[in-house]
């Protein structure tokens, strides 16, 4: 049955109820009855419909309080249509707010800033990364011009110009962002930003590596090649000139070849194709074999003692003794005549922990945090004296952290430095009987 017919058909049924009974009692009561009755009738349903006239007047004036009325007649259809489309339009908005909360989180946990703006710049909503890279705070800034927000030249400029098909990098607030508005529906833009402070800062090192490789490089060669022109220019050279160049180019060589297998090493160790393949390290064995080497290194010019006192570990021997070893050997290159150094294993609360101290020139604070960093130098006049290669500490701190331990360092200028590596307890092996061994020199 069509909708029209479905209105009309109660209608007029109802109509035809209300004739029959004004018509009965103007049968049986007469003409007046019939008429008062009539009038009664067309005053009780027109105050009715007035009725629910102002019932629905009062819903659409607060829809999400107000109750529907159950309705009479031709209204009941009405309210429950306009209970279905309530319900419906609650759904929606229910669908809609769940909807907008998965937005919202999943900007939240992007690494990337995302501004939303008007199309007059007012910011309207934005992600934890924007606030953190651009300083701002929503509950604070809502509804205020971001231009007025983010105060860069830069940034103004861009703006202003309007071509945001190129993004804009940015300094700001010690950071370098990548900056790109996008044009969303009408009157909406979307601001994304990126933080490259770090791929920058590793493209730095990158940088700064291969031209400080190439100039650790350059200048054996340089002296090789030299020595090399000399002889062939001077065939005739004396014997002990000749075996002063034979003696500084092979010097010259050792140093290059140190310094490629440095190279090779961070490589390896940084390579995911190289996992770390634990055994047992048995550190007495270790360490008294490293003393040994410091021993020769420091050829009897300072005191060296050793103290074993705690377990074996689980890791790769090889990468631990050459972390060790660069540890030992930095603090006989950087200690004076006569100095002191001592190397200790002991357990260390849960953990155990390997500990260089030496009373050698110190480093300044500002240094000790970017020691670890390939090729840096505190010195960069006595590190090639001693000949370092500059690559120890960084390979210490690649060792370490495949063996998940950390490193600290304590200095004092002219007094001395304590470099201390500290082992996580599940790489102990508990499986030893504590004695104590002290060798000096």
């Amino acid at each position: 049955m069509s909708p029209q017919l479905l209105f009309w058909v109660p209608a007029a049924l109802r109509f035809l109820v209300c004739v029959a009974g004004v018509g009965i009692i103007w049968f049986f009561f007469g003409a007046t009855a019939g008429l008062l009755v009539a009038l009664l009738s067309m005053g009780a349903l027109a105050f009715t419909q007035l009725h629910y006239l102002y019932r629905l007047g009062s819903w659409l004036d607060n829809p999400g309080q107000s109750k529907l009325p159950d309705g009479w007649g031709a209204w009941t259809d009405i309210f429950a249509r306009l209970y279905r489309l309530r319900r419906d339009d609650e759904k929606n908005q229910t669908e809609l707010a769940e909807w907008l909360a998965r937005f919202r989180q999943a900007m939240s946990l992007l690494p990337d800033g995302v501004v939303i703006m008007d199309d007059v710049l007012f910011l309207e909503w934005c992600n934890p990364a924007a606030q953190k890279h651009l300083g701002l705070q929503l509950d604070r800034d809502k509804g205020m011009r971001v231009t007025n927000l983010i105060r860069n030249p830069a940034f103004i400029d861009y703006i202003i110009l309007g071509r945001y098909e190129q993004p804009l990098i940015l300094s700001l607030q010690e950071r370098k962002l990548i900056v790109q508005i996008i044009p969303f529906e009408n009157r909406r833009q979307i601001l994304v930003t990126h933080d490259a402070t770090e791929s920058e800062r590793i493209d730095m090192m990158r940088r700064d590596f291969i031209a400080n490789a190439s100039h650790e490089l350059r200048t054996p060669l340089t002296v090789i090649n030299g020595f090399l022109e000399i002889a062939l220019a001077q065939p005739n050279l004396a014997p002990e000139t000749r075996t002063a160049h034979l003696t500084l180019m092979t010097e010259q060589g050792q140093r290059m070849q140190n310094l490629i297998g440095d190279m090779l090493t961070l490589t390896r160790l940084e390579s995911v194709d190289y996992p770390l393949r634990p055994e047992r390290v048995q550190m007495k064995p270790l360490l008294e074999g490293i003393l040994e080497e410091a021993r020769a290194l420091s050829a009897g010019k300072h005191v060296i003692t050793l103290d074993v006192d705690g377990p074996d570990l689980q890791g790769s021997l090889d990468e631990l003794r050459s972390a060790f070893s660069n540890l030992v050997s930095n603090a006989i290159r950087y200690t004076p005549l006569h100095g002191t150094i001592s190397i200790s294993w002991e357990r260390k609360g849960d953990g155990a922990q390997f500990k260089v101290r030496d009373t050698g020139i110190g480093i300044s604070p500002e240094h000790i945090s970017r020691l670890t960093e390939r090729f840096y130098r505190v010195d960069k006049s006595r590190s090639r004296e001693t000949q370092g290669t500059g690559l120890g500490l960084a390979i210490v701190r690649h060792v370490l952290i495949r063996h998940r331990a950390t490193l600290g360092i304590e200095s004092v200028p002219e007094v001395g430095s304590t470099f201390a590596v500290l082992f996580p307890a599940n790489l102990l092996i508990e499986e030893f009987v504590p004695q104590k061994d002290s060798v000096s020199r």
